[in-house]
C-alpha cells in the first residue's frame, strides 16, 4: 500500500536510511510457544543483509545504513522498530481487510484511505537528520517443531481442528523522516523463503521489497 498522493521528488535522488533489520527466528513448540534459536537468527540475519545489499542497488535511491549506536539510543531504535511492527500489524488487520477497516480509513468507492504514522519523533533517531526517509524491515519466523507438526496432524485427523504449524511474517515500511508518516508498506504474515538459507533469504527480501517505489529514473511507465 502507498500513502495517498505520495511521490518522490523527481529533482534529486531520495536519501533513505536503512535501519538494521529486526530478525527473529526460532522454533514453535508442541504447545505453540516461540522458542528463540540464536544460531538460526544469526544465520538469517547474515543472509538477509547479504540479500538486501544486493537488492538495494536496483532501487535507484541513495541508501545508507544505520550507524553504530550506543546504549540508550539503541534502545530507542528498538522501541521504534517495535512500534513499526505494531503499526504494520494494524495495517494488515484494519486496512488490508476491507471488512475490518476502521471508520477513519474508509472512503466511498475509492478503496480506502491509507494514512498511518509513527509520529514526528522519528526525525530524532540516529542518522535521520541526513535522510529523507527511513526504511524499517522486520522478519519473524517460527519453524514448527516435530512435536508441533505431529500435534497438527493428530488434531486434524481426530476432530478436524485447524492447528497451524509455523509463522513467517515480514514487514517492510518506508517512513518520511520529517513527518513520521508511513508512505509505503509491504506486510504479510505468510511470507515465503527459508531465511536460514541464502536462497531463501533472497526470496524473502524480494517479497519484502516487491513494488517498492523506485526512483523516477528507474521507474517504468506502464501504458
Amino acid at each position: 500500500a502507498v500513502r495517498d498522493g505520495f511521490t518522490f521528488d523527481s529533482s534529486k535522488p531520495a536519501r533513505i536510511l536503512l535501519f538494521r533489520p529486526s530478525v527473529k527466528v526460532g522454533e514453535q513448540s508442541t504447545g505453540g510457544m516461540f522458542e528463540p534459536r540464536a544460531e538460526w537468527t544469526t544465520e538469517a540475519r547474515k543472509n538477509n543483509e547479504a540479500a538486501l545489499n544486493s537488492r538495494q542497488k536496483s532501487l535507484g535511491h541513495q541508501v545508507t545504513y544505520m550507524p553504530e549506536i550506543p546504549g540508550e539510543q539503541a534502545q530507542t531504535v528498538r522501541e521504534y522498530q517495535a512500534l513499526f511492527g505494531a503499526v504494520a500489524q494494524s495495517v494488515i488487520n484494519y486496512q488490508f481487510f476491507a471488512g475490518n477497516r476502521l471508520e477513519t480509513k474508509k472512503r466511498e468507492n475509492r478503496g480506502g484511505v491509507f494514512q498511518w504514522s509513527l509520529g514526528p519523533g522519528v526525525k530524532n533517531l540516529p542518522g535521520a537528520e541526513q535522510s529523507d526517509y527511513i526504511l524499517f524491515i522486520l522478519t519473524e519466523d517460527h519453524y514448527g517443531s516435530t512435536g508441533r507438526k505431529i500435534f497438527q496432524f493428530l488434531a486434524a485427523a481426530a476432530v478436524g481442528a485447524g492447528v497451524t504449524s509455523g509463522l513467517h511474517a515480514g514487514y517492510a515500511g518506508l517512513i518520511e523522516t520529517k513527518s513520521g508518516n508511513l508512505v509505503w508498506i509491504n506486510a504479510d504474515n505468510a511470507m515465503g523463503g527459508n531465511v536460514r538459507e541464502a536462497d531463501g533469504a533472497e526470496k524473502r527480501v524480494a517479497q519484502l521489497l516487491e513494488e517498492f517505489p523506485l526512483a523516477p529514473d528507474k521507474a517504468v511507465t506502464k501504458p
